[in-house]
């Protein structure tokens, strides 16, 4: 060999080494970024899991806090979480399936599935009831409500459309229960059948589902809404039910692990499942948001940075858990979070740590304690004659929050949830109603906490006044104290 060729080679080994060194301490600083942010966070009752892939690497895959506090189980990348509307993107791509298959067209009318629909709902498209622009209203009922599927979409063809199909963008829950159900017709297979058949098994997904997935059961997360409201997995809810109720399927309830998500990311990329012309169809900006800052494709948002730069994303929250996925195609960043403690404060954390992976010099700020649980772990260490003390420091603390009545109101309204407190109930429950005497609403809260707490006639006597004040409300309550 050459004296040259032993040069040049030796040149490309030492710029590659360089090169993959450089990687490894970008990708180890950002680890640190993200885990130091998060670390800290969880000082403040974040609890949850992020998972960051970036130029086809992983950044970071960790869980923080607490699973379930019953077994200690801390979060983990193999924690199952409920996603919520995260669902939406899976109905969108089994019909996206579907299509591949020659079954449908996005072009379909309603009445090709449906028979005696009314007037207005009979041209409604697929493509209207994958982005949102069907007319059909947001819900008809609670996710656990039980109704039969004839009942349901009974209920839901005979209710007035908000606008006529195709006109404009509007949330809509239930118009991704009917793509659910479009999928039942069209393939013969339950819904869930369908997507773990065509989508989960492909992808190698075997925690996510509803009521199939052989759940690692020591691995199923419960819930902590706002760090306080404890409450079980929904998993647990379905199994006792032994079916979905079509208030929630398909358009959310499935529940998922950041590993799984993360094979969901490898077959969407890799068009394991769906075509890439499918995933461009997907993807792509059809129904803009009223405000203009984003528009909506089939199962994901869309948005475009600065710089041109495309965004895809979607969020999906049931109060107590909460789940975000950011996915920029070009840039190759990929980041799914979720969290089993929701708040105001930690929602959105997905997007702070999107905003370090685009910028390295960005430091978000820390998060902070919601202020239901701040307000809780006050009252754990004080008693009420520092009632005023607990209200000057939340004014303080979180001014946006102290605007109106709804605040105390709230604390006060969870401490009775959660059946502890209950003398600060009142304290909190008198003050509001000093500081908004003519509100019926606070007079019967009041009417609730001494109710609580065994005062019967002063709850009584705050139940009246709020009839006085027009909260008709309060005479069932009356009419049972007195029977009692």
């Amino acid at each position: 060999m050459k004296l040259t060729q032993i040069f040049t080679i030796l040149f490309f080994i030492s710029i590659s080494s360089i090169a993959i060194t450089q990687n490894q301490n970008q990708s180890s600083t950002l680890y640190s970024r993200i885990d130091n942010y998060l670390e800290s966070a969880v000082k403040n009752g974040f609890t949850g899991a992020i998972t960051v892939i970036k130029n086809e690497s992983i950044v970071i895959n960790k869980g923080y806090g607490i699973a379930n506090k019953n077994t200690q189980t801390q979060n983990n990348p193999n924690t199952i979480f409920d996603i919520g509307s995260n669902t939406k993107q899976f109905t969108a791509t089994a019909i996206l399936k579907l299509i591949e298959m020659g079954k449908i067209n996005e072009n379909n009318p309603l009445s090709l599935f449906f028979k005696n629909l009314p007037v207005d709902k009979q041209n409604i498209t697929i493509h209207q009831l994958l982005t949102h622009t069907s007319g059909f209203v947001d819900t008809i009922g609670n996710d656990f409500d039980e109704i039969t599927s004839k009942q349901f979409f009974d209920t839901l063809f005979a209710s007035k459309l908000l606008f006529s199909p195709g006109e404009k963008y509007e949330y809509s829950n239930v118009g991704y229960s009917v793509l659910g159900k479009i999928i039942e017709l069209a393939s013969g297979l339950e819904y869930e059948v369908f997507l773990s058949q065509n989508l989960f098994i492909p992808a190698g997904m075997k925690q996510t589902g509803y009521l199939l997935p052989k759940w690692n059961t020591k691995e199923i997360s419960r819930s902590y809404n706002r760090g306080i409201l404890e409450s079980e997995s929904p998993i647990l809810k379905y199994k006792k039910n032994g079916t979905i109720s079509w208030h929630l399927k398909a358009n959310g309830g499935i529940n998922s692990t950041q590993n799984d998500m993360i094979l969901w990311y490898n077959a969407l990329k890799s068009n394991t499942i769906i075509s890439i012309e499918s995933f461009e169809k997907m993807t792509t900006a059809y129904a803009d948001y009223p405000n203009g800052t984003l528009s909506y494709g089939y199962g994901w948002t869309i948005r475009f940075l600065e710089g041109d730069v495309k965004r895809i994303a979607h969020n999906g929250s049931n109060g107590a858990y909460s789940h975000s996925l950011i996915w920029f195609p070009k840039k190759d960043i990929y980041i799914v979070y979720a969290t089993n403690a929701n708040s105001e404060k930690v929602e959105y954390i997905a997007y702070a740590i999107a905003k370090m992976l685009l910028d390295e010099t960005y430091i978000p700020k820390p998060v902070e304690n919601n202020v239901y649980a701040y307000a809780v772990n006050y009252m754990v260490k004080n008693d009420i004659s520092k009632t005023e003390e607990l209200i000057t420091l939340l004014k303080e603390k979180y001014p946006d929050n102290f605007t109106s009545s709804r605040l105390l109101n709230s604390i006060g309204n969870i401490l009775l949830m959660i059946d502890k407190h209950k003398d600060w109930v009142i304290a909190l429950f008198k003050k509001n109603v000093q500081l908004y005497p003519n509100d019926g609403n606070l007079w019967d809260s009041l009417g609730d906490g001494y109710k609580a707490n065994n005062q019967k006639e002063d709850a009584i006597k705050s139940y009246q006044k709020a009839i006085e004040l027009g909260y008709e409300g309060s005479q069932k309550k009356i009419n049972e104290l007195i029977k009692n």
